[in-house]
């Protein structure tokens, strides 16, 4: 039987959009913020030729730029003051989440409640500046190296042209970082997703477009394209019921005596399919992709092993699609036993007198949920191992656009249901209100 959550969920009507005057002024500033985010993305990093960077970045496509480039909407590709995006506070947050489970003094942090929870943020904050800073001089370095047949990347190298950079990428990466969460606590969604979604989206009508003038000059067929199309819907369909698909386990409290006898409060644990996101891609491609990063700055002047390393693992090759199947399986274990802990879990529940029906608590509830969480992630991790390796093969067979990658695909997936969650949540609370007051009216005329 449905919850009364559930009924109203159901019953939800979505004309009310217009009457939420709370979730217009949240959608508004949603909107507002991501304008500002790729307004900012267009404006260039001084001391940077457009048209020499235009042509080294075509260079270095296929490496880990070009994948960054996906998430930053373009920004690194334009050299913009954003180029970064909002990829050091990511990476800083999943140091952070791994520090608190491998480190005594971080995982007592995590215990303290909220006041914990400042301090991690805190913390992440600042591992983000360091990381922005170190990126960003990197950047720098490899700037002023590159050089291109109109001429230098960088028209002025030295410690001058190092200072701005690094002081202006790590500027507007804080920036981000801070507007991500301005739009978590006064808008719609997360902040930092829809940072990403938002550099994904924007990138993609141009994708579109290179992929239909494929079409015309007969680089790929109508019917590949056709076929593209209604592949592209499936995968996203798929995508949908595996991304909301749960493993539900019942838990039970302990009976409590009232008025009306005694009563068992039910509940369930649910258990994604997909625990750990799109978190084992992202490390996988940006693994596989260093090689040839690092070959193409070098200017064909590397040593002979990372020649023959880059070379075989370029996308397409049968070595780099094992070696991305297989990291993207390691690293959807390892970050769903940093995501869920059994033990924990369970501890938790004993603590609050919650049990598993059947299964003792304690030690015998985290081994039934361990292995419950194991057969789950053996499932997810053959999801995400088959959502990422077809559009490789897409993009080297076929010659299909790079944002048509399976990461970009998860993520503007993963992004979307959370937003509109959220969208759904309020007006849920709205409807809410509106029946409580009415209620309310019609026992005041009761009366």
């Amino acid at each position: 039987m449905a919850s009364a959550a559930e009924q109203l969920a159901k019953n939800l009507n979505w004309a009310n959009i217009s009457k939420a005057t709370e979730l217009k002024k949240r959608l508004w500033f949603t909107l507002g913020a991501l304008i500002v985010y790729r307004v900012g993305s267009y404006i260039p990093l001084p001391g940077v030729d457009p048209v020499a960077l235009a042509e080294m970045f075509q260079r270095q496509a296929g490496g880990i730029a070009g994948l960054l480039d996906v998430f930053s909407g373009g920004a690194i590709g334009r050299m913009s003051i954003l180029a970064l995006s909002i990829m050091p506070y990511i990476s800083a947050s999943i140091i952070m989440q791994i520090l608190t489970t491998v480190v005594p003094s971080f995982e007592a942090m995590k215990k303290e409640g909220e006041a914990g929870r400042k301090k991690i943020n805190q913390y992440t904050r600042y591992g983000t500046v360091f990381l922005a800073a170190l990126q960003a001089y990197g950047i720098a370095v490899g700037l002023e190296a590159q050089t291109s047949s109109v001429g230098p990347v960088v028209a002025e190298a030295g410690l001058y042209f190092r200072f701005v950079t690094v002081v202006t990428l790590t500027g507007g990466t804080m920036f981000l970082m801070w507007l991500g969460e301005q739009v978590t606590s006064r808008g719609v969604g997360n902040g930092i997703s829809l940072i990403i979604f938002a550099g994904i989206v924007a990138a993609m009508p141009g994708a579109l477009v290179h992929t239909l003038e494929l079409g015309r000059t007969g680089a790929l067929s109508a019917l590949f394209i056709i076929g593209l199309g209604v592949g592209a819907i499936a995968v996203v369909a798929f995508t949908v019921f595996v991304e909301l698909s749960q493993r539900r386990i019942l838990v039970q409290y302990p009976k409590r005596f009232t008025g009306y006898g005694s009563q068992v409060t039910t509940n369930y644990l649910p258990l994604k399919i997909n625990t750990s996101g799109v978190i084992p891609p992202i490390f996988a491609s940006s693994l596989l992709l260093f090689p040839a990063t690092i070959a193409g700055f070098q200017g064909g002047q590397s040593a002979e092993w990372m020649q023959w390393i880059s070379t075989y693992l370029g996308h397409g090759q049968p070595l780099y699609l094992l070696t991305y199947v297989a990291l993207i399986v390691f690293f959807c274990f390892f970050y769903t036993t940093v995501v869920f802990q059994p033990t924990e879990t369970a501890e938790n529940l004993k603590k609050y007198g919650g049990f598993l029906p059947g299964i003792r608590p304690g030690k015998n509830t985290a081994d039934y949920l361990e292995y419950v969480l194991t057969r789950i992630t053996v499932i997810g991790s053959a999801y995400l191992a088959a959502v990422c390796i077809i559009p490789e093969l897409l993009i080297s067979r076929g010659g299909v656009p790079f944002y048509f990658g399976g990461t970009s695909l998860l993520i503007v997936v993963s992004v979307t249901l959370d937003t509109i969650n959220q969208v759904q949540s309020h007006l849920m609370a709205y409807q809410y209100g509106d029946l409580i007051g009415a209620a309310r009216l019609k026992g005041g005329k009761g009366r």
